[in-house]
């Protein structure tokens, strides 16, 4: 029986220059969540769950505009940038 892990896309930049991009593991982090482990979700991609939280509030924002959405979704993209270039700079200088 084949896994989820045998339909995810390689990193091209992975494969060509050797070092893991700023999206590496979100498939994984997706497939975790998928199966219930919250926690190596995380570990393996620690922004999933404000990427979800920011990709929730421009759907719902889409179809039903709330008061202070602009603010929201701002500080979510600001949360987002921060977590993936901070986990991007610890996989690639720091571990």
């Amino acid at each position: 029986m084949m896994s989820p892990e045998d339909y995810m896309l390689p990193c091209l930049n992975k494969k060509i220059f050797g070092l893991d991009c700023m999206g590496c593991g979100m498939q994984r982090s997706i497939a975790f969540i998928l199966n219930g482990d919250f926690i190596q979700a995380f570990q393996m991609y620690p922004a999933i769950y404000s990427l979800i939280a920011l990709i929730g509030v421009i759907f719902i924002n889409y179809f039903k505009n709330f008061k202070h959405a602009y603010k929201i979704i701002i500080i979510l993209a600001i949360i987002n940038a921060i977590l993936i270039l901070g986990n991007f700079t610890y996989k690639t200088f720091l571990n």
